[in-house]
């Protein structure tokens, strides 16, 4: 196989919800494979931690804040498991709650937004050409269970 396919040198990727948790991750992945990336976040705080990433790795990296609640495509899509951000720290930090939650990740551990890197990876570059419409699971074994 051609590894060349999942090169984004050239590309540009808009991630939403990029200045934080998962999206911050997979805009991180998606410059990491070569694509200039937009941030985009609907709060005005947050960008500068992830557009420094992206810079270091020597892509272009633009802060876009708007909502995009209108927006409407038909694309991929990844579907996340239980993941490491700020919005699953009280589960995380609730002993009992998280005992739970990983007694049902056959992984063994919660996920991390650079979990997501590859997938996005993927499902942007050429090497995915021929999917459509496909949600992918990125959830530690969750779903198999």
């Amino acid at each position: 196989m051609n590894f060349d396919a999942f090169s984004l040198k050239g590309k540009n990727a808009l991630v939403t919800g990029s200045r934080t948790g998962l999206g911050a991750g997979i805009a991180i992945g998606l410059a990491g494979a070569g694509a200039n990336v937009v941030v985009h976040g609907s709060k005005a705080e947050g960008f500068e931690e992830v557009l420094s990433k992206i810079e270091a790795g020597g892509a272009k990296a633009v802060r876009a804040r708007a909502d995009l609640a209108e927006t409407k495509s038909c694309e991929d899509a990844i579907a996340p498991g239980y993941m490491e951000t700020d919005v699953t720290t009280a589960l995380r930090s609730d002993p009992v709650r998280s005992r739970q939650i990983l007694e049902r990740i056959p992984a063994g551990r919660w996920g991390n937004p650079r979990d997501l890197a590859g997938p996005a990876v993927f499902l942007a570059s050429s090497a995915s050409d021929y999917m459509h419409g496909h949600v992918l699971v990125v959830d530690g074994g969750w779903l198999a269970r």
